[in-house]
């Protein structure tokens, strides 16, 4: 009806897709769509039994579609139910559901001009670009618990306990994190953190990107410097997650597409939060998506100049205290950050010693520091992927 309906009123460009639904809890029925990138809605759709579309209306399931997908039809096919930004502003019923299901009859379609109207406004239906932080973060953590939902699902079915049993797809990136960062890694644990790391990653990708993106984009705009990261959106985008996994994905870009993101980045430079912005969202993002997780793990932003303070007393306290006459420099000198976040502290310890070495020493110097020393002795922990 929906293709049917496009056709008839010259809009191109429209696909209805019927999403993966393993839960309950799991994507609505349809996603219409461009097909590529752009994303114009969700449908939600009962059996025609169905005959009452009220107690739908107040179900856990629906109040969770409507906290996070801006535009929604619900419907048993005969009644259509229209809500935007979480608010029903528009029904139609085109025929009698008593009729077709109880009388067994074919029943006279009614309220046809209504029904036009309602899918005319479904379809010029358009998200105001995101231009706070907040905002974003709040569109981007309902989007990641949804994704984090999905991979724990995926995973309950695909993974297999046996030992030496061959794991591929997300199975296969589950023995990678336990190998390289938390041996005792849960599958629980294992879906929020890959799901962070997507929602994170994209959203870095993003800031590397102007003008079109969308999930086949996302690779290509990840650096090549972080291994791991260039691993999973490779499988993300260049080769065939689950539909599921998929369509999480796609919604997220779709957001972030519609961000203006140099605004969101030119606003923490205003408000004196540092160099490097990318960094400090994930502070808003987490505050959003999981505040329990920030309060435990101690996720709060330290201010540039408080950092570089701190830093320069640790220097010259090495130097008047303890006799290190290069202080960060020094050959003898470890440091270890136990809960190292975005590396902020570690970062400006290597950048003061680099400093340090290249006025006293020389420019000549600074291969060799980093070489021995920096590189052994200059040690950072951090349990979180998305930091990474």
């Amino acid at each position: 009806m929906i293709d049917a309906w496009a056709l008839k009123t010259h809009k191109k460009n429209c696909e209805v897709l019927i999403l993966p639904k393993a839960t309950e809890a799991g994507n609505p029925d349809f996603r219409v769509w461009d097909g590529k990138a752009r994303i114009t809605g969700y449908i939600e759709a009962k059996k025609p039994e169905t005959l009452h579309l009220d107690p739908i209306a107040v179900t856990p399931q629906l109040k969770r579609y409507l906290e996070t997908f801006p535009n929604l039809i619900l419907t048993n096919f005969f009644e259509f139910r229209l809500y935007q930004h979480g608010e029903l502003t528009q029904s139609a019923l085109i025929a009698s559901p008593i009729n077709a299901t109880q009388m067994k009859k074919t029943p006279p379609l009614q309220d046809v001009a209504e029904m036009d109207s309602l899918l005319e406004r479904y379809f010029e239906f358009d998200l105001p670009a995101i231009t706070d932080p907040q905002s974003l973060a709040d569109a981007l953590a309902k989007r990641t618990r949804f994704l984090r939902d999905e991979i724990l699902h995926i995973m309950k079915l695909e993974y297999r306990e046996e030992e030496d049993a061959p794991q591929k797809g997300l199975p296969g990136f589950y023995e990678a994190f336990k190998k390289m960062l938390i041996s005792k890694l849960s599958i629980e644990q294992f879906a929020d953190l890959y799901a962070q790391t997507l929602t994170y990653g994209i959203f870095a990708a993003r800031t590397r990107s102007d003008g079109e993106f969308h999930r086949e984009l996302i690779y290509q705009n990840i650096p090549g410097t972080l291994g791991i990261l260039k691993n999973i959106f490779r499988y993300i985008s260049l080769e065939e997650p689950p539909k599921a996994l998929a369509v999480q994905i796609e919604d997220i870009a779709d957001i972030l597409h519609n961000t203006d993101i140099k605004k969101i980045l030119h606003r923490y430079y205003v408000e004196g939060r540092g160099s490097d912005p990318i960094v400090h969202f994930y502070e808003t993002f987490l505050s959003v998506y999981d505040p329990e997780l920030r309060e435990k793990r101690g996720v709060y932003y330290t201010p540039e100049p408080v950092v570089r303070y701190i830093v320069r007393s640790i220097h010259s306290l090495l130097k008047s205290r303890f006799d290190k006459e290069d202080g960060l420099a020094s050959p003898d000198v470890t440091i270890l950050d136990p809960a190292a976040g975005t590396l902020t502290f570690p970062a400006e310890a290597i950048r003061l010693a680099i400093s340090h070495n290249q006025q006293k020493y020389g420019e000549g110097s600074i291969h060799k520091l980093i070489e021995e020393h920096i590189l052994p002795n200059f040690h950072a922990i951090e349990l979180m992927m998305a930091p990474y």
